[in-house]
């Protein structure tokens, strides 16, 4: 099929373009852009900075990667926005390039979903298949882990942290890190629930839903604290992965300002 580039967009020579892409539209696309094979790139939307896209993402229109981190000490640095495949990033998601505060890099992984007006922060490190309904928005330094749904409106404080298959309800206020496996609303977020419709679709056993909403028994609702907790869980049968998962999420979480384990790196720098 061929690449095939609208003779209304404005995409620059020293762009990098993969064999069948697609660019809309009145696109505008700088030269420190590298396009994956198969990507599409819809109507009005802007691939500025250095940022890299791997295949097959689907670019609506509107969308802007790779702009200017919005935090007033940045001051112009080269860093970049690295997306790897399969992507879908609705009409206007924005997504910007990071600081010099961590590693230079804005990173999102395969196959996450973003709806409409969705906005990723600079800094942010997002794993897979994650699903990212209308309007949320992440903080700068917000780290993600894999399979996590955010509903619509939910904002993230800055270096906070979401585990991998955590469920945050609509409109909440995520201040704290979000243990891995759970459900949690609220301004701000509470864990509420395991979530177990979520666990089961991705294989995991009874067994492990089982133990988990034991763990969350003792923890949030009868308040034993982690230590006594983990000393209950871990000293009893078989050891299971998911169990070692949580609480070394929320050992660390522990350990941060504020219920957030990345605040020691800030602290510290």
């Amino acid at each position: 099929m061929g690449t095939k580039i609208a003779q209304t967009a404005v995409v620059d020579p020293r762009a990098k373009l993969g064999s069948n892409v697609r660019i809309g539209h009145f696109c505008v696309i700088g030269p420190d852009v590298t396009i994956g094979d198969d990507c599409i790139i819809e109507a009005h939307a802007v691939l500025t900075g250095h940022t890299t896209l791997g295949a097959e993402n689907h670019i609506f229109p509107g969308v802007v990667i790779g702009a200017d981190p919005q935090d007033t000490s940045y001051k112009g640095a080269p860093t970049a926005v690295v997306i790897g495949d399969g992507n879908t990033f609705r009409e206007y998601v924005t997504v910007n390039r990071a600081t010099e505060k961590e590693d230079g890099y804005t990173r999102i992984g395969n196959n996450n979903y973003l709806m409409t007006h969705a906005h990723v922060a600079h800094d942010c490190n997002i794993g897979d298949r994650n699903v990212f309904a209308n309007n949320v928005m992440l903080g700068g330094h917000s780290h993600l882990g894999s399979d996590i749904t955010l509903a619509g409106g939910v904002g993230v404080s800055h270096f906070a942290s979401i585990g991998s298959l955590s469920f945050v309800s609509a409109m909440s206020k995520v201040l704290h890190d979000v243990p891995p496996f759970m459900i949690v609303e609220g301004q701000p977020t509470k864990p509420r629930a395991v979530n177990s419709i979520g666990l089961k679709r991705h294989g995991f056993s009874s067994e492990d839903v089982a133990a988990l909403t034991k763990t969350f028994r003792l923890l949030y609702r009868s308040y034993v604290g982690l230590e006594k907790a983990k000393e209950q869980m871990l000293s009893t049968g078989p050891i299971r992965p998911v169990l070692r998962t949580l609480f070394d999420f929320l050992e660390n979480s522990v350990g941060g300002q504020k219920g957030r384990g990345r605040d020691r790196r800030r602290k510290a720098a």
